[in-house]
């Protein structure tokens, strides 16, 4: 049911903040988990093939990760001045904001996919395909590569329905299109055998699918959002604005696909079941990730609406809650899978070696799982609120500042316990550097007494 602006704020600035934090993070949790699940898949069916075509979905991820970075960024710098100027009342400002972004994601996830294509092998031969290895990453690419537009756009669109707290809608396109790519991958790579081809071109399927239902929910005008020519931005500071905002993301998602591409580049002396076992565990890994992106894109519109309305201590409690809860969730999630980590590896490739290098890996992630929480929304408390430069510094110590350095230290000291160690070593860095900020964060900008209506 389509929610007026006006009723959406009230919802936003007075119902309870555990009861509003639920109802607006579990659409968005689905819909993070949805986005794994497009990977997850494909990894788990392709793995039936051999472990090189398993070691080629790990590696093609990286590339699908910048096009997700670029949707990510694009749909994130639209959030994070979308939702304030609702909390503002400032509807036509919104709409003008969201229809720039969308017109951008269409132009930034053409030009990927039309690059990428041109120097296709090359280009997953510096992502960390070697050998026989580059015929698989070939193939499943460029199915990725062709689906770029829609996959950027679909982000910028759920983004933009998620920063006006209508989640549910993007939820569904997301749901469905993902349960359609679960259905059609084994019927692409077995029953039409077309191997790892069919495994991209069943992503492509359900990308594309959801990008529809999306379009079709703003063309009957069920948002606060209007996406219209008419709101395009004449002016290039609404564009230099959303970029501007969104470098945060682009930043932390752009450093995952660096950091994947560097961690496969650093295994592939180990072998194919090396770089295997790695993207494997790290589909579990983001499984993870994802749930507490999800609880923090619930926590992010509440946020920006308090903020906007100058409810001080409503940002802060709502930021409490989803922290305080997300660690609570994380330790029984990093529990499970200490318990479980070699069935749930053998579950995916049935290989000893893939075996034994995954099940060290989730062992050294499992450490820093509970902590995840903490330190992404003291990220994306400073991203939605429009703080560009300190959570772009915290968006990049992660997978960029700490993580960098650490995937060439790590290996050359121990070998492949260094490499399984290096993502959770990045991890616990950063949550350590967060506290400070957090800290700064409160004392400089939520102390103030909270406006009244």
């Amino acid at each position: 049911m389509k929610i007026s602006n006006a009723e959406q704020r009230h919802l936003m600035l007075t119902e309870p903040v555990g009861r509003l934090l639920f109802r607006k993070s579990w659409p968005t949790v689905l819909i993070q988990l949805i986005t794994v699940i497009y990977n997850t898949a494909d990894t788990y069916f392709v793995a039936k093939i051999d472990t090189a075509a398993s070691a080629a979905v790990g590696v093609v991820f990286s590339l699908m990760a910048i096009i997700q970075a670029t949707g990510g960024s694009i749909g994130m710098g639209a959030v994070s001045l979308i939702s304030p100027m609702l909390g503002q009342k400032r509807v036509d400002d919104a709409c003008t904001v969201g229809t720039s972004a969308a017109l951008m994601s269409v132009i930034a996830g053409a030009l990927i996919g039309a690059l990428g294509l041109i120097f296709l092998r090359p280009l997953v031969s510096l992502i960390g395909a070697r050998g026989e290895v580059v015929p698989y990453a070939v193939d499943y690419a460029r199915f990725i590569l062709i689906a770029a537009p829609f996959m950027t756009s679909a982000f910028v669109l759920n983004n933009i329905l998620r920063s006006e707290g209508q989640a549910v809608y993007s939820m569904i396109a997301m749901i469905s299109g993902g349960v359609l790519n679960l259905f059609v991958d084994p019927l692409l790579i077995f029953g039409c055998r077309m191997g790892i081809a069919g495994a991209a071109l069943a992503t492509m399927i359900g990308q594309m699918t959801s990008f529809a239902i999306m379009a079709v929910i703003y063309l009957r005008d069920r948002s606060i959002v209007k996406l219209r020519p008419r709101y395009i931005g004449r002016s290039p500071s609404v564009y230099l604005r959303i970029v501007r905002m969104g470098v945060p993301t682009l930043f932390r998602q752009g450093m995952a696909s660096l950091s994947s591409a560097l961690l496969n580049i650093q295994a592939a002396p180990f072998g194919a079941a090396a770089v295997a076992a790695i993207s494997i565990a790290n589909k579990l890994y983001m499984f993870v990730r994802h749930i507490v992106l999800g609880v923090g894109q619930g926590f992010q519109p509440i946020a920006g609406y308090c903020f906007g309305a100058k409810r001080y201590s409503r940002v802060k409690k709502v930021f409490w809650y989803a922290t305080v809860s997300m660690t609570v969730i994380g330790l029984c999630i990093a529990a499970a899978i200490l318990l479980f980590r070699e069935p749930i590896m053998v579950w995916f490739r049935d290989d000893p070696e893939v075996v034994k290098i995954g099940s060290g890996m989730l062992r050294f992630l499992c450490i820093t799982i509970p902590l995840m929480g903490f330190s992404t929304y003291v990220n994306q408390l400073y991203q939605s609120l429009g703080f560009a430069v300190g959570a772009t510094v915290l968006a990049s110590c992660r997978q960029g500042i700490f993580f960098v350095p650490l995937v060439f230290l790590l290996p050359a000291l121990f070998g492949i316990t260094g490499i399984e160690a290096v993502q959770a070593a990045a991890d616990l860095m950063t949550f350590l550097i967060s506290i400070p900020f957090l800290i700064f964060f409160f004392r400089k900008h939520l102390s103030f007494l909270d406006a009244e209506d």
